[in-house]
Formats: C-alpha cells, sequence, structure tokens
C-alpha cells in the first residue's frame, strides 16, 4: 500500500502581474487632459509644463497638447505644449 495520499492539483501557484511600467505616450504624439503619458517608480522623468506628478509617480497630462521630453540641469521634464 502506498504511504502517501494521492494529492490535488495546485491552485495557488498564480504569479501576480506586472506592473506595465514606461512611457504611454512618446514625443510628438497628441494627448488630451487626463492622458497617462508615463508609469514609473519614483522620479526618473520629472512633470513639466502642462503635466502633473500623482502620487505613484505616474505623470499625466493636464491640458491637450503634443508631448514633449527636455532636459534640463541633468533632470528629464515631460511637457505638454
Amino acid at each position: 500500500m502506498a504511504h502517501t495520499k494521492a494529492q490535488r492539483a495546485v491552485k495557488g501557484n498564480r504569479d501576480s502581474r506586472a506592473r506595465r511600467l514606461g512611457v504611454k505616450k512618446y514625443g510628438g504624439e497628441v494627448v488630451v487632459a487626463g492622458n497617462i503619458i508615463m508609469r514609473q517608480k519614483g522620479t526618473r522623468f520629472w512633470a513639466g509644463e502642462g503635466t502633473m506628478l500623482t502620487n505613484d509617480f505616474t505623470i499625466m497630462a493636464l491640458k491637450p497638447g503634443k508631448v514633449e521630453f527636455v532636459k534640463n540641469l541633468g533632470k528629464t521634464y515631460i511637457c505638454v505644449v
């Protein structure tokens, strides 16, 4: 006789989904207010004119326009003009 019982298939072996970080709208693309331009961990990019930095470091458009990446004093700003 067998010394161990038959075992069921594992149901709890699922992994969590990835965080989907990165640029969502690139330079020159047209955005409307509320569009997410960048999802990031920490302040790799900074919010410039026409954008805002949310509490999870997402950069969103505040007004319609074109996305622009601007480098200034070692920081990269994302602007909507």
